[in-house]
């Protein structure tokens, strides 16, 4: 077949953004419900939102009806593209017809799901000399650095509902961000005026990234793959308020902010 290339279509590598719903029970009534009761009441959360099911918490080889799943998921406007699952769920997961997939985790450490002592087990590295020390950690400091150039959007214009904007650094926002808009940065996120929509900071991995706003009013916020949705009630010191949002481990930190 001829390999030269078509002025009709480029076949290349690329990332796609994806949620990753981890099941951790085997009891598909109760996990429709818990989804439904969640989510149902916010028809727009996820709009149109393509979801990969992570399947490696759940106990054994997890077999466990995923078209429940995807059915649910459907319901509430999402698209199932995959499953990520453990080998001894492989078989049987992929007879429903979604690919394998794939994850490793953007925040270090194991693989998300695999047995700890797997871990454990992994061979100790020799410490490097001195010398190569020295120079890898130059090495580390210049792409931390380059990676940290990157220019800050600016946004002078309110996001509306069904609107999305992706930063590749930080991202500052001079308006309104409605219900259904969504802001997606590999850095931090600076809102000065109402957040209403989903705000995503750090979606590389980053977890020193924060969220900072005057007014905050969230149906999501994120942090490194961190969420909290608006379904729990923000704390009374928050709510409407200035406030920043950060990532202590693996919890979303809500505090005021200042304004002084």
């Amino acid at each position: 077949m001829s390999q030269k290339k078509s002025p009709r279509f480029e076949l290349r590598s690329g990332n796609v953004d994806a949620l990753l719903l981890a099941l951790k029970s085997a009891d598909m009534a109760a996990l429709r419900d818990d989804l439904l009761s969640r989510f149902e009441s916010t028809p727009d959360f996820f709009s149109n939102d393509v979801v990969a099911l992570d399947l490696r918490r759940l106990e054994g080889d997890g077999r466990i009806a995923l078209d429940t799943v995807i059915e649910t998921l459907a319901q509430l406007k999402a698209r199932a593209i995959g499953v990520v699952a453990r080998e001894a769920q492989r078989d049987w997961a992929a007879s429903f017809g979604l690919p394998l997939l794939d994850s490793h985790s953007r925040r270090g450490g194991r693989e998300e799901g695999a047995p700890a002592e797997a871990a454990a087990a992994a061979p100790a590295q020799t410490p490097p000399e001195p010398a190569q020390a020295t120079a890898e950690a130059v090495a580390a400091t210049v792409a931390d650095a380059a990676a940290r150039s990157v220019p800050t959007m600016l946004i002078d214009k309110p996001l509306r509902s069904g609107q999305q904007v992706y930063a590749a650094g930080d991202v500052v926002i001079l308006d309104l961000v409605s219900y259904g808009a969504e802001v997606i940065a590999e850095g931090n996120i600076h809102v000065y005026a109402p957040l209403r929509g989903r705000a995503l900071a750090g979606v590389k991995g980053d977890a020193q990234a924060r969220i900072f706003c005057t007014c905050l009013e969230p149906e999501l916020l994120s942090i490194a793959g961190i969420y909290r949705t608006g379904e729990l009630s923000l704390p009374a010191d928050v709510l409407g308020k200035p406030a920043q949002v950060r990532l202590d481990g693996e919890k979303l930190i809500l505090e005021p902010l200042r304004m002084k």
